[in-house]
């Protein structure tokens, strides 16, 4: 199996490179090099970007000899996709393109909950945010499956997280859990959370590789139902303290892994498990994620993303100030 992928050196891609590798795919990268050029040795690397459309170098390959499998990871809007496929004319094989759960305009568990309007005339990665990310790859979405049909997969991953993890929302919390004690939130700890490890991502890629599978699959996890209240309790068993979830009032704008909409967090991944989605046991992925941030000396992380410690004992004060006229911690 001859597999391209378009990225694959990041968080995500580098998951997926790596359970192809594991599959006994011949694997060939096309980036700009930058990004972990000390990673996967032997591995053909085609250097090129998608941002200024250099396809140089994946246009010469192609015609060279055909790819059985395209896995994009790298696509994050339209213009970006049809400049994969105008290098890649002639490609016949599979083409997996990484979405997201970002897609979806609404509640609903299945892969045919209404997706939101598409935005092809998003073309600069530059101008994605929380309103155009999701419109924009159901453009790139659109594209792939207006050219392939049958022979386009679309996985929609939730929230990943795993080593090498290095957005911090997840981060936040494993490393608050290490400190024990009462945690402030400004959310309900009974609101669902589905994490996913990108381990399981990248398995489910190369076993939809691997069986020439099409269709669009929800990759979220973890398999077993979880909570912020569960998933700190865990974060906090795996780092040996005691830690509890406290209500405050507050209304930060956004916050680590606190949605609004429960319905995001309640995705159905059966089809996908049924494809060879795996499910990782959630401790284990927390475990994994607490050696690999011990390991590289614990960075800070980014400013401004939840709570500062002084900020946090604020807000505990002024709950425990509320408990004691009982008076409820969130206001409505």
């Amino acid at each position: 199996m001859r597999a391209l992928v378009l990225g694959g050196t990041a968080f995500v891609g580098r998951a997926i490179v790596d359970a192809l590798l594991r599959d006994g795919a011949d694997v060939t990268l096309f980036g700009r090099g930058r990004t972990g050029p000390e990673l996967f040795p032997g591995v053909r690397r085609l250097v090129g970007d998608r941002d200024t459309g250099d396809y140089a170098a994946l246009t010469a390959a192609a015609r060279e000899r055909p790819f059985d499998a395209v896995v994009d990871v790298s696509g994050y809007v339209a213009r970006q996709v049809r400049g994969a496929l105008a290098a890649l004319e002639g490609h016949e094989g599979r083409y997996v393109f990484v979405s997201t759960q970002a897609v979806y305009a609404g509640p609903g568990s299945g892969e045919d909950t209404p997706r939101k309007a598409p935005r092809p005339d998003v073309d600069d990665v530059a101008l994605l945010d929380n309103s155009t990310y999701g419109p924009a790859k159901v453009a790139c979405e659109d594209e792939v499956t207006a050219r392939f049909g049958e022979r386009a997969t679309v996985v929609r991953p939730g929230q990943v997280t795993g080593p090498y993890d290095t957005s911090d929302a997840f981060l936040y919390w494993l490393r608050r859990a290490g400190r024990g004690g009462p945690v402030a939130v400004p959310a309900d700890p009974a609101q669902p959370v589905q994490l996913l490890d990108a381990r399981d991502l990248g398995r489910l890629v190369a076993a939809l590789v691997r069986a020439d599978l099409g269709g669009a699959f929800n990759a979220v996890g973890p398999a077993e139902p979880l909570t912020l209240a569960g998933l700190l309790a865990v974060c906090a068993r795996v780092a040996g303290t005691r830690a509890r979830l406290v209500p405050v009032r507050d209304e930060p704008g956004y916050f680590p892994l606190v949605r609004e909409d429960w319905a995001s967090q309640r995705r159905d991944a059966a089809r996908a498990r049924a494809a060879g989605l795996t499910a990782t046991p959630f401790a284990e992925t927390v475990a994994a994620v607490r050696e690999w941030d011990a390991a590289r000396g614990r960075p800070a992380r980014e400013a401004g993303l939840g709570y500062t410690a002084r900020r946090e004992a604020e807000l505990l004060a002024e709950a425990e100030l509320l408990a004691e006229r009982g008076e409820p911690p969130r206001g409505a």
